[in-house]
């Protein structure tokens, strides 16, 4: 089953519903539509599966009913630069399970939306888990994240004016030569208040003490990142360091203490992008959430 929802900020986004009935819902909001041709190309020369939230979806659905859809997809194509907030996200997030007919739901985010899961936690009673990828639950890096989409929003505005022949042209290098990109010179060229959004959220939470929540959360818990997950920024993005696998590896034998699980997923080409791809999260959550639900 799909459907159109509208948000409360009015836009609408595609939103499915699969699986059986008699099944335990999980929520994906990291179903990236499928991509096709040279799209899809671009896409695997950075070991990202163009058909992620197809996969992830088709992965579950056997065992769970699964509600989908691209959020961070929906953000781009409808900003919100000044409302992005956690509580308005908790309110779409609630609001789609509502238009979906489902009280009771697991959640799984990855990244930026794996701390929205803990943002939705706090705010409900209606999650039967939670899973976050590719953001630690226990002194999560929100002060570098808000110093890095501070800068990207800078960066976003200074170039707002460049032309397309040469925002063209960086495109092309970008999807052609992905080694050899300098990540201390990359420029920023989609417009200000996709990345102004961003930078609103975590601004929001400069007094969010994730130590502080943790007894809130008495849910089945799962916490993982690759072993290779540090971002090192250069100038053009504040110069910082967001060592995601760091402080997940740093508060571990806490965070189990806390009755969360913990998976450090092995590789040296375990970074970021590789821990997020469906090939590498099925392994991990499927099973987890078979021995903590079913």
């Amino acid at each position: 089953m799909k459907k159109i929802v509208t948000l409360s900020g009015g836009s609408t986004i595609e939103v499915g519903l699969t699986g059986n009935t008699s099944n335990k819902v999980i929520m994906l909001p990291v179903a990236k539509k499928s991509v096709y041709g040279q799209e899809a190309e671009s896409l695997r020369l950075w070991g990202v599966d163009p058909e992620l939230g197809k996969n992830l979806v088709e992965g579950l659905s056997d065992k769970f009913q699964v509600l989908y859809f691209d959020y961070e997809g929906h953000l781009l194509e409808n900003p919100q630069p000044d409302d992005l907030t956690p509580e308005n996200i908790a309110k779409d997030l609630l609001l789609i399970a509502d238009e979906m007919n489902v009280r009771k739901f697991s959640y799984y985010g990855y990244s930026w939306l794996a701390l929205v899961g803990l943002q939705l936690a706090i705010r409900t009673n209606r999650l039967e888990s939670l899973i976050m990828g590719g953001y630690p639950p226990y002194e999560g890096p929100y002060k570098e994240m808000m110093i890095v989409t501070n800068m990207t929003y800078k960066q976003t505005l200074k170039n707002q004016n460049m032309n397309n022949q040469n925002t063209s042209e960086y495109r092309q290098e970008i999807n052609t030569n992905p080694e050899e990109i300098n990540w201390d010179h990359v420029q920023v060229k989609i417009d200000s208040n996709q990345t102004k959004q961003f930078f609103t959220m975590y601004q929001s939470l400069m007094d969010f003490d994730d130590k502080k929540i943790q007894d809130m959360l008495t849910i089945p818990k799962l916490a993982f990142a690759g072993e290779k997950d540090t971002i090192i920024y250069g100038e053009n993005f504040g110069s910082v360091t967001v060592d995601i696998v760091g402080l997940l590896q740093k508060n571990k034998t806490e965070l189990e203490h806390l009755s969360w699980d913990v998976e450090i997923l092995k590789g040296n080409d375990m970074n970021h992008t590789k821990a997020m791809q469906p090939a590498t999260v099925l392994p991990i959550i499927k099973p987890w959430l078979i021995d903590n639900l079913l």
